[in-house]
């Protein structure tokens, strides 16, 4: 059903390649191990704030997260993350801050993941999307959901535990289908959410439902949201992505129906694509691509058979 003999099939979707990290949860409860591995002079920290991280320039033309050593690090007293070792031994960090640190040199400049995750190599990549979502969840879910008190930091962010109950919380993930529909003339259907700037178009998505399937979930969002019954679904990929807290379940799925009548609460318009129609309309300006780093950027590329243009680029 989907098309994967193309340049495109190869490529890693955004923020999955192997980052290298392992991410050593065995460690987590070890507080002599922390301490000694925080203390470390090889250990790297880096801070995280509202979603974002420093990112810097490198002189062979890449991009890096700013790491400094522990004791160059910015004073924090609980909100510090163990985000793991690499092969080499080194241990990393990230401090949750209410803002990011200056730099002497200035030539750092804050980045969120749409950015930084098309720049950041992996190790990079895969470090600050950890910490990303850490601290959306850290900073969402302060209290007790089962007694309502504070609650504190436990596990090197891991773990929040309720001081008054004893409810220990997890990070929360929530699953989310996203897919790209095609019908019977091997057209894609893309739809422009209410919120998105004129001309964006993307795959249709939706979070799965308690009680419901995955395959379940993709034909009752196709139908809520664009009114098209689908049949045939193909899972493809998943991608982490901490906006605040999702985890995107690619599919393709092949339309039944035809006729599209859009929900005009989350899908204000949806239309029927051939390949000549999409290539024309990105050569116009009429369509605007989704972000490169997304999941629904490779599903339609899956399909299409190339890369999407960048803003900005030609086809």
């Amino acid at each position: 059903m989907s098309t994967f003999d193309n340049a495109t099939a190869d490529r890693p979707i955004g923020l999955t390649a192997p980052s290298g990290i392992d991410r050593a949860a065995h460690h987590r409860l070890d507080e002599a191990w922390l301490a000694a591995a925080w203390s470390h002079p090889t250990t790297r920290v880096f801070v995280v704030s509202g979603g974002q991280a420093l990112i810097d320039d490198t002189p062979d033309g890449g991009t890096e997260l700013v790491m400094t050593p522990a004791f160059e690090a910015p004073v924090t007293e609980t909100h510090r993350y163990f985000l793991g070792t690499d092969e080499n031994g080194v241990r990393y960090f990230a401090l949750q801050k209410d803002s990011l640190p200056g730099r002497m040199d200035q030539s750092a400049r804050p980045a969120g993941l749409r950015e930084a995750g098309m720049l950041l190599g992996p190790r990079d990549a895969g470090l600050m999307v950890h910490a990303v979502a850490l601290e959306n969840w850290q900073r969402l879910h302060r209290f007790c959901s089962r007694c309502g008190e504070r609650t504190v930091i436990a596990a090197a962010g891991h773990i929040r535990r309720c001081q008054a109950c004893g409810a220990e919380h997890y990070p929360r993930t929530d699953p989310a289908v996203i897919m790209l529909v095609t019908d019977d003339q091997d057209r894609a259907l893309l739809g422009r959410q209410v919120h998105w700037p004129e001309g964006r178009f993307s795959t249709l998505a939706g979070f799965v439902e308690p009680g419901e399937s995955i395959e379940q979930s993709v034909a009752r969002e196709v139908f809520e949201e664009a009114g098209v019954t689908v049949g045939e679904v193909e899972y493809i990929a998943s991608q982490p992505w901490p906006f605040p807290s999702s985890l995107m379940l690619g599919f393709m799925a092949r339309a039944t129906s035809f006729e599209i009548n859009v929900d005009g609460e989350e899908i204000e318009e949806a239309r029927w694509f051939s390949r000549e129609d999409l290539t024309a309309a990105f050569d116009s300006g009429e369509v605007l691509p989704p972000f490169g780093i997304s999941i629904a950027a490779r599903l339609i590329e899956l399909w299409y058979g190339k890369p999407l243009p960048r803003p900005g680029s030609a086809t």
